[in-house]
């Protein structure tokens, strides 16, 4: 075989010296190559394997950038799920490729995509000391979130009567925890873990909870609910217009919870629309107008928001910046 032409549509990028790969197979056009060669070969096979994610990730990153959408063009032309080929694109985003270990997987950096860069970097080269396994990466970074959401010392002294919070939810589905809108801001939570944050100890005897969830967690929200000391009374729904991939519809709203603990009717008896539209915008940040509807109706007492973006006048902040580093 040493003389043979090869005629299949021949994969470029990893052929070398007499190894030739192609769509269907390796052809070795000599027979008589080194041991070292094919080791060495075997070498680049791996970091290929390794690089794959990546490497459609960047491929998919290039096109939006270059040509707009191209998720169809994508599917067609890798036969890849929309699902893989957005987690892919995710994860090359919010990884630069300076912040990439060669000596970890593309699922190591998942883990971490979802924190700031310096973040990304701590915790990537304790990855590498200790030899974390994509799962110890995972429960480490939890561990270090947990505690700091368990610090008394977030707290200022006193309790709130108005509480409004937007969790980073863990589903239960097969979506993997990197991908999903809370992601892009705090390292997702576990229905246990919510339900242990301090709420119960925060608020008021007679105090107002307005709880942000997602269809697919909403009867789980309920066990929040109760774990924080608050009943259910009304809801609000936020018709976001634009639409999100769902597994039994197409998704386009989320729910903001009114729960009360204790007697805490509003302060001033203005009624708003129970359903509100207004087209989403920044992954998972909800609009405004939510919490104008939140200090027209409870303008008085002490108010924190959970999981803040930023900082509110008039509101307190729980959980506002985790600094896993």
């Amino acid at each position: 075989m040493s003389n043979e032409i090869v005629t299949q549509d021949e994969i470029q990028a990893i052929s070398h010296g007499p190894f030739r790969a192609t769509s269907t197979g390796l052809i070795v056009t000599d027979d008589d190559v080194p041991y070292e060669l094919w080791e060495a070969y075997g070498e680049a096979i791996r970091r290929v394997e390794g690089a794959i994610q990546w490497i459609i990730g960047d491929w998919l990153n290039y096109g939006k950038r270059k040509y707009g959408e191209t998720y169809a063009q994508a599917m067609d032309e890798t036969d890849m799920e929309y699902q893989t080929l957005a987690n892919d694109k995710w994860v090359a985003d919010k990884v630069e490729f300076s912040r990439r270990r060669e000596n970890l997987s593309w699922s190591h950096h998942a883990e971490v995509a979802k924190l700031e860069p310096e973040e990304q970097d701590h915790w990537l080269n304790e990855a590498v000391e200790q030899g974390y396994s994509k799962r110890d990466l995972r429960e480490a970074i939890r561990g270090k979130r947990l505690a700091q959401l368990n610090d008394p010392t977030e707290l200022r002294e006193g309790k709130y009567r108005v509480i409004y919070a937007d969790p980073p939810w863990q589903y239960g589905n097969t979506m993997p925890d990197y991908f999903t809108e809370q992601a892009d801001h705090y390292p997702l939570m576990t229905l246990e873990e919510i339900a242990a944050i301090p709420v119960v100890d925060m608020a008021e005897d007679d105090a107002v909870l307005f709880l942000w969830v997602t269809s697919p967690i909403l009867e789980e929200a309920f066990q929040v609910i109760d774990a924080w000391g608050f009943q259910y009374k009304a809801s609000f729904v936020w018709d976001k217009i634009k639409h999100n991939m769902g597994h039994y519809n197409s998704v386009r709203h989320e729910m903001l919870l009114v729960c009360v603990r204790g007697s805490c009717q509003p302060d001033v008896r203005q009624l708003f629309d129970s359903v509100v539209s207004i087209e989403r915008g920044e992954h998972s940040a909800k609009p405004e107008f939510f919490r104008e509807i939140i200090d027209t109706n409870y303008p008085n007492g002490n108010r924190i928001e959970l999981f803040a973006r930023k900082q509110t006048d008039g509101w307190e902040t729980y959980g506002s910046k985790f600094n896993l580093s």
